[in-house]
């Protein structure tokens, strides 16, 4: 890779940057940008996280960056960590002093003290993250790439800047990271570094599952999501983090026949959902689709390997998944768990006649949701057969057709009975009971089976012959 020094220039020629340059040479300090924009300048990558090492005061040069930004400027102090943040309008700046870090053994929390550019550099997690660019008038534009993170672009590589193993076993967040950054740039990581992951594996165990969980939401963000799934169980970082998913590892073999290996079907339903869709919580229901496989796996003679009610006992798996990990226990838990339940309904549809009555079912229980499983269905279809996917693929658009149709005549969808509990507890003088209930399933069940349409007055009519075959009579009549 080719770095000129006219090229970065050109990509810092900047009103902010030589603002924030001409602040350090006022205080007499050396600045410099350093990481991730740094790194994404050169893969020519949009970056938005502006990071600016202060070999001094970072705050004192952010306070003075502020006054000199003006009216609009807003300045953060985080005195504990040392760091201040400024912001202006879009642009957004993280200063801190250069610094040099110690570790205890039981602890991903520094002793931290002041330091040279070359000691923060050498604290940096990946040599494509060490990389400075001075801001100071004398030698603006010039880059420090004391690790050769240039030469690791062009190779695409990850790799640690110092010895792997002393980085991770300090900071074990920093094998999440890794993975992360492969999966999000393509990129390789450095066999060294690779083996040193498999070997600090366990030391994962010290990091915060919201630490965790957030290195995964960005792995599930990335354009191939399995591509870190693959090294999280290639590393054993798998089995500590969610050993659900390894769980679905292997293939068992009774009286010469086999199943699909399951987690290799599950990275490519998620690969096939990343495709269609950035909404990462619909990646996670792809990710947790079959996770209850392993539970309800069996051997029956004369049918083979089955996996009966997989989606029910994954979908009670959801919750406390979700717990351990301190992922969110609310709306987004709760759609998660729906598709997980759902997933196989739609599947079910294609290789049975679809009857109105299950296609206006299938639209009642998944309502706003119903195209986000259908992307899901879609992306379960991963046979070796191609005849078997294509038959699959074109009775979807069969069945998708129909939902549309259906939709469009008998509006389904988050539908409520036109009469409700209230109405046929004023109506036959009743107390709240099962009976009100029964009634207004009945209603309800009628009206997905195709029996009445979505209408009051039919609703009504069918009211009133179901309370008469329980011998209720409406208080009016």
């Amino acid at each position: 890779m080719n770095i000129s020094h006219q090229l970065i220039y050109s990509h810092i020629d900047t009103p902010v940057f030589h603002l924030v340059g001409s602040a350090a040479d006022e205080l007499g300090v050396e600045c410099y940008v350093i990481g991730g924009w740094v790194r994404d300048l050169l893969l020519n990558r949009h970056s938005k996280d502006i990071d600016v090492v202060v070999v001094g005061s970072g705050i004192e040069l952010a306070e003075l960056v502020t006054h000199k930004l003006g009216k609009g400027a807003h300045l953060s102090v985080f005195k504990t960590y040392g760091t201040a943040q400024v912001k202006k309008g879009d642009t957004e700046i993280e200063f801190v002093g250069a610094r040099k870090e110690s570790y205890h053994r039981e602890s991903r929390n520094p002793i931290v003290e002041s330091g040279t550019l070359e000691d923060d550099q050498n604290r940096r997690d990946f040599t494509i993250n060490a990389m400075a660019i001075c801001l100071n008038r004398q030698r603006y534009g010039e880059l420090l790439d004391p690790f050769t993170g240039v030469e690791d672009l062009d190779k695409r590589t990850i790799r640690t800047p110092l010895d792997p193993d002393i980085t991770f076993s300090d900071d074990p967040l920093r094998m999440m990271r890794a993975i992360r950054f492969a999966t999000q740039l393509g990129f390789f990581i450095d066999d060294n570094t690779l083996d040193a992951i498999c070997r600090n594996a366990e030391r994962i165990k010290i990091i915060t599952k919201e630490r965790i969980v957030d290195e995964l939401q960005k792995i599930m963000l990335s354009d191939r999501p399995s591509i870190g799934w693959r090294l999280l169980d290639k590393t054993g970082l798998l089995q500590l983090v969610m050993p659900e998913i390894a769980a679905l590892k292997g293939i068992e073999t009774k009286e010469g026949r086999g199943h699909k290996d399951v987690f290799l079907h599950t990275l490519k339903v998620l690969d096939n959902v990343a495709l269609e869709s950035k909404n990462v919580w619909l990646r996670w229901a792809a990710l947790l689709h079959d996770v209850g496989k392993p539970r309800t796996k069996q051997w029956e003679e004369g049918v083979g390997w089955t996996f009966k009610n997989h989606n029910f006992v994954g979908a009670k798996m959801i919750p406390g998944i979700f717990k351990r990990m301190k992922m969110p226990l609310n709306d987004k838990m709760l759609y998660v768990q729906k598709l997980v339940d759902l997933h196989m309904r739609p599947i079910n549809l294609i290789e049975d006649t679809v009857t109105d009555s299950a296609v206006r079912r299938l639209l009642f229980e998944a309502g706003d949701d119903i195209e986000d499983l259908m992307i899901l269905c879609n992306a379960d279809i991963t046979s070796k057969n191609e005849e078997k996917v294509k038959k699959y693929h074109r009775n979807y658009e069969i069945l998708k057709q129909k939902m549309i149709d259906l939709e469009e005549r008998d509006r389904i969808r988050n539908f409520q009975p036109p009469i409700n509990g209230d109405q046929i507890m004023q109506m036959f003088a009743l107390q709240p009971c099962n009976l009100v209930g029964e009634l207004k399933a009945s209603i309800k069940d009628a009206i997905l089976d195709g029996v009445i349409p979505n209408e009051y007055d039919a609703a009504l009519q069918y009211l009133l012959q179901q309370a008469q075959q329980r011998g209720l009579h409406p208080i009016n009549s």
